[in-house]
């Protein structure tokens, strides 16, 4: 329950703390940022409805002193929502549905939710096209204004403005991919696998794994637009995939999982002028690893910026990385299996006390505590149907 100035009014309270504020204000030292206190997160898990038991977006709760998960439902019923996104504000959440028809067109759908902030229960808004097919990841701006969305089958990426009470407009930002790799069975074609925004929100970059690159473009919130970058690429090496997408939160640094090889690159960022230079490649794998088929899925950073992890589908693992604070560069800090097969997506809580591993095939949401070096499994396993994505309203709500 939080304290009420009421509470510190008058008595010895009151002085002690007015004397700490007081010598922290006249001596410039700066008070830290307490800890959140203990209390509940809800924590919305996104799934694959076809060929399985899904229904669609499923909604439960985390007990941020124990890392339990528990109270789980489903929030609302929905084709493929395979990746979500909430809005800063917390009032509502995006989902597309991968798939490849909508209303008769060749092309997939994002759909908006209100979100009921004390029972998870979502209710739908409206769909709007997502200009290709096979929509598989998207965000929202930083003002809340807009949500971007990768389109993977149809190698594309588009923009689709959010009304003030949170529904969706017709596209204003789309972009068609061109151009293949090396790889003829995988890279033929174009296929954007995510798009995310600078810390700043002045650049857009889309992980294309069909072209080996992350392409850059200047992303204008106040029109929903999209254009390229002046440099408009950064390249990884042919053959690697490039999947998802991640900026250390001081904004100085980027890193993309390339899929088809189980690596990481690194980027040092120039948020000037939106160009990415390469610094770094690093296996997620371990040394001894011999089996066959590895590929990696999602890269996050820590909220306080030392650790990355990223997931391996195949070796079923969080590969965790300490990131150097002056140069960006990784280092190995071994690998944490997730308990299921198939880790498609995780999900770090604000808080950054808890990483939660959806594991696809084996049909299980799985906690693990973040230390300073590594993860520890909590004890804490829900079953959820073909999970595919963690995301967590704003500890705000």
């Amino acid at each position: 329950m939080p304290l009420r100035y009421s509470q510190f009014s008058s008595g010895p309270a009151a002085w002690v703390i007015v004397s700490l504020l007081s010598f922290c204000i006249f001596t410039g030292e700066r008070v830290a940022a307490a800890e959140p206190a203990a209390g509940s997160q809800l924590v919305f898990l996104g799934t694959y409805t076809r060929g399985g038991k899904s229904e669609g977006i499923y909604v439960c709760r985390l007990d941020l002193a124990t890392g339990e998960l528990k109270d789980l439902k489903l929030a609302a019923k929905t084709k493929n929502p395979s990746f979500l996104a909430v809005h800063p504000g917390g009032k509502y959440l995006y989902s597309v549905s991968e798939i490849a028809d909508f209303e008769g067109r060749k092309t997939g759908a994002v759909s908006s939710f209100s979100i009921d902030a004390k029972s998870g229960e979502l209710k739908f808004l409206n769909k709007q096209p997502s200009g290709g097919g096979g929509p598989c990841h998207l965000v929202v701006d930083q003002a809340g204004r807009n949500v971007l969305v990768a389109n993977y089958g149809g190698g594309s990426v588009n923009v689709l403005p959010v009304s003030p009470v949170g529904k969706l407009g017709d596209p204003t930002g789309f972009v068609q991919h061109k151009g293949s790799s090396v790889n003829p069975r995988r890279q033929k074609g174009p296929h954007a696998h995510s798009i995310n925004l600078d810390v700043k929100g002045n650049f857009a970059f889309a992980a294309d794994l069909g072209l080996d690159k992350v392409l850059v473009y200047r992303f204008d919130g106040a029109r929903g637009t999209l254009a390229p970058n002046k440099v408009p690429s950064v390249s990884v090496a042919p053959g690697s995939g490039p999947r998802h997408f991640a900026f250390r939160p001081d904004g100085r640094f980027a890193y993309v999982i390339n899929e088809m090889v189980s690596t990481v690159t690194a980027f040092a960022y120039d948020s000037k002028a939106g160009v990415l230079t390469p610094i770094q490649t690093i296996t997620t794998l371990p040394a001894d690893y011999t089996g066959k088929g590895n590929s990696t899925a999602e890269v996050q950073v820590s909220p306080d910026g030392r650790l990355l992890f990223g997931s391996n589908r195949g070796h079923d693992s969080i590969a965790i990385f300490r990131i150097d604070e002056d140069t960006g560069r990784l280092t190995s800090q071994g690998h944490q299996a997730t308990g299921g097969s198939t880790p498609r997506n995780f999900g770090v809580d604000p808080t950054g006390r808890f990483l939660l591993a959806a594991n696809q095939n084996s049909g299980t949401v799985v906690v693990f505590r973040i230390g300073k070096e590594g993860l520890t499994r909590t004890g804490s396993t829900l079953e959820v149907p073909r999970p595919v994505c963690v995301k967590f309203l704003p500890l705000s709500q």
